[in-house]
This record gives C-alpha cells, sequence and structure tokens, in this order.
C-alpha cells in the first residue's frame, strides 16, 4: 500500500509500527523457545563428548555418526513432540521413569570406556555410538523431551519446532568443527579427552538418574 502525504500518512506508520511490533514479539517468542533447547541440548558439550568417542574413527566414519546422531536425535524429539503424553500414558511411565532409564544406560556405557584401557583397544564398529548415547540421551534425552512438551504446549508446535531446528543445525555444525579441535590437540591429548568425557558421560547420568529419583 503507498501512503499518500499528510495527515493520511499516520494510518499507515501505525500499521508498519504494528508490523515490526509483531516480527519483535514472534521473535522474542522464538528466542524463549531457542535458548531452554539449546541449553537441553548443549551443542558444545556435544561436540566434545563427539571428540573424545570418536577417537581413532577416520573422517568418513564420525561424518556418518554425526548424520546418525543427528538424525536420530531429531527424530526422536519429533516423535515425542506429536506423541510424548500419549506414548507416556499408554505405557503408563512418567518423565523421571524416563530419566532414570536413560540414566542407566548412560552410565553403563561411560563405565565401559573408562574401563578399556589405552593399550587395549576395544573393537568397535565405526558408527556404534551415533544412534547410542549420542543420538539419545544426550541430543533427545529426557531434558530436550520435557523442554519439548512444556514448550509446546506454552509456546505453541510451529515457534517450538522452529527452534528445535535450529539447535540440531548448530549440533551439526559443532560436530563439524570438532575435527580442527582434534588436530589442534594431538593423539594423547584425545586420549585424555576420552577418558575425562567419559567420567563426565559418568557423572551426567549419576544426575539424570538423581533427577528421575527425586533425590
Amino acid at each position: 500500500m503507498v501512503c499518500s502525504r499528510g495527515l493520511r500518512r499516520l494510518p499507515c506508520v501505525g500499521r508498519a509500527a504494528g508490523l515490526l511490533w509483531a516480527m519483535d514479539e514472534s521473535f522474542g517468542r522464538f528466542l524463549q523457545a531457542f535458548i531452554p533447547i539449546f541449553v537441553a541440548i548443549d551443542p558444545i558439550g556435544l561436540a566434545a563428548i563427539f571428540l573424545g568417542l570418536g577417537r581413532g574413527l577416520p573422517l568418513a566414519a564420525k561424518q556418518r555418526v554425526a548424520r546418525q546422531a543427528t538424525l536420530t536425535g531429531g527424530g526422536v524429539a519429533l516423535l515425542f513432540v506429536f506423541l510424548g503424553q500419549s506414548i507416556f500414558l499408554a505405557l503408563g511411565i512418567t518423565v523421571q521413569d524416563f530419566q532414570v532409564a536413560g540414566g542407566m544406560i548412560l552410565f553403563i556405557l561411560a563405565a565401559r570406556e573408562i574401563a578399556v584401557s589405552g593399550s587395549v583397544r576395544r573393537e568397535r564398529p565405526a558408527g556404534d555410538f551415533g544412534v547410542v548415547p549420542l543420538g539419545m540421551p544426550l541430543i533427545a534425552g529426557p531434558a530436550l523431551i520435557t523442554t519439548l512438551l512444556l514448550l509446546t504446549r506454552s509456546h505453541g508446535l510451529a515457534v517450538t519446532l522452529a527452534a528445535l531446528a535450529v539447535n540440531l543445525g548448530i549440533v551439526v555444525l559443532t560436530f563439524a568443527g570438532s575435527e580442527f579441535l582434534g588436530r589442534t590437540v594431538g593423539s594423547t591429548g584425545l586420549r585424555a579427552v576420552s577418558k575425562v568425557i567419559a567420567l563426565l558421560l559418568a557423572a551426567i547420568a549419576v544426575s539424570m538418574i538423581r533427577r528421575g529419583l527425586g533425590v
């Protein structure tokens, strides 16, 4: 619409201001959904875990693992966005039950990593950690699932899905950037990182179990 001169400009100015206000409000709602999802996924921490678990894998295998983790995490997240409450009700479980189960699985995997010495490398098929634990429960864990269920109710489906998509894109970028960190740290540093990350995974698992039990 073309505004004419004089006082008739005022309605157009008002409409333009209203449009800017609506855009600002939409962006604010997006940030309100984006930040909790970002905290729940923790892309920076995921990159460090990906680096530690992927030590010794060729670049092609790491790329395949990154795709598996992102697709698994995204798929599980979408599943719970649309069917989460129905699944929990049908199975008679709660988010707390999910936290305890996910924590137990993650603790077992972390303990296995810690127990393997540097001189004895267990045979591990390339890509066996893309689905578990990276895709689930680290990307699509109890924290993300709970956050998505709450955001869908409070901010709507479209805003929640947009915030989730942007966060998954950030995860892809951090996985890609972890290769640069690997070249910088070196093989000895990576061995140390893998053990530290395994210990952190065990701590995260204990925290998940503790929150699930309400301790």
